[in-house]
């Protein structure tokens, strides 16, 4: 696999055999990258096959749009997913970045269900600084989307920007992938730290020429 700047990216390896050693879990997979940036975002090269592969195993369902990796977890796995702003036919896609690790999905949808999104807006309208910063973020994420293709029919943002919020984990994965979303920021700090078991995708996908043999689990390991 490879980095956002087109660097070679080691996924770690399982050997296939039946008394392989699993990959130990970590307390804390998922992490931002200082360097996170649009031009970084912008570099990632298009997934090949296998990429493509680990996405579709960690969505559960076929990757779309063309997706590039531009962040990952303890393990080497993507956790948010650059995507173009129209799909193969030609269908509208406002959403840039989406986030594909399955336990950081269920820790933000968790804060989603906890009402977040309530005292989130509250502060959008009682703090004007907040609210500059993220329209200001939100030009730069159209920009950033507009770079990618043409501008899509009405210039729309995604997550409810730049006047509200209507989802998390559209955030979350705007602040991974770029640095660039106080309220992703805010969302990324509070659904952290991550506990995983291990990879979320089949062992297969851990070994070069792997094919999809499964889907990733759906829980977030930490629930009780």
């Amino acid at each position: 696999m490879t980095s956002p700047d087109g660097a070679s990216t080691p996924v770690p390896a399982t050997d296939g055999d039946a008394g392989s050693r699993a990959l130990p879990p970590s307390q804390d997979a998922v992490q931002p990258d200082p360097a996170a940036s649009y031009a970084a975002a912008a570099a990632a090269p298009v997934a090949d096959a296998r990429e493509v592969a680990v996405l579709s195993a960690q969505l559960g369902r076929p990757a779309r749009g063309r997706p590039a990796v531009v962040h990952r977890c303890v393990y080497g796995l993507p956790t948010v997913a650059r995507v173009q702003p129209r799909l193969d036919d030609g269908t509208p896609f406002p959403t840039v970045f989406w986030l594909t690790c399955p336990v950081l999905r269920s820790r933000v949808g968790r804060l989603e269900a906890d009402h977040a999104m309530v005292g989130l807006n509250q502060r959008l309208e009682a703090e004007p600084d907040l609210a500059a910063a993220y329209a200001a973020g939100s030009e730069r994420y159209v920009a950033f989307r507009d770079q990618l293709g043409e501008p899509l029919p009405g210039d729309p943002s995604a997550g409810g920007m730049p006047k509200y919020i209507k989802c998390l984990h559209v955030h979350a994965a705007h602040h991974l992938a770029t640095g660039d979303n106080p309220v992703g920021a805010w969302t990324v700090e509070h659904a952290t730290p991550a506990p995983c078991p291990g990879p979320c995708v089949p062992d297969e996908l851990l070994r070069a020429g792997g094919e999809v043999a499964g889907t990733p689990p759906a829980e977030d390991p930490a629930s009780e």
